[in-house]
């Protein structure tokens, strides 16, 4: 398994379920956008301040975030979709 750095967080992507339209259509898969939505697999040791103290991550193991769009490095392993994000690309923790 991957183990990030610092403040980073390697989020294992939730593949939204099928989509249909008001009208009933199905959406294909190359019709969507990328999900946004993942469950947080792994933690850095937090960001390091200039002093030389670390801060902690808001986010723990298990915590199911959404994030922006474009951010981070998506990186498959194991055949299961991840993304190695920036803790400032977290946008939400879902509670």
């Amino acid at each position: 398994m991957l183990k990030p750095l610092g403040d980073r967080v390697l989020v294992e992507i939730v593949e939204e379920t099928e989509q249909k339209t008001a009208g009933g259509l199905f959406v294909p898969d190359s019709a969507k956008e990328k999900s946004q939505r993942g469950k947080v697999i792994s933690v850095g040791s937090g960001k390091m301040l200039d002093n030389g103290t670390r801060v902690a991550l808001d986010v723990k193991e298990g915590d199911t975030v959404y994030f922006a769009k474009y951010g981070g490095t998506e990186v498959t392993l194991e055949g299961k979709n991840y993304s190695i994000l920036a803790e400032r690309d977290i946008l939400a923790i879902v509670e």
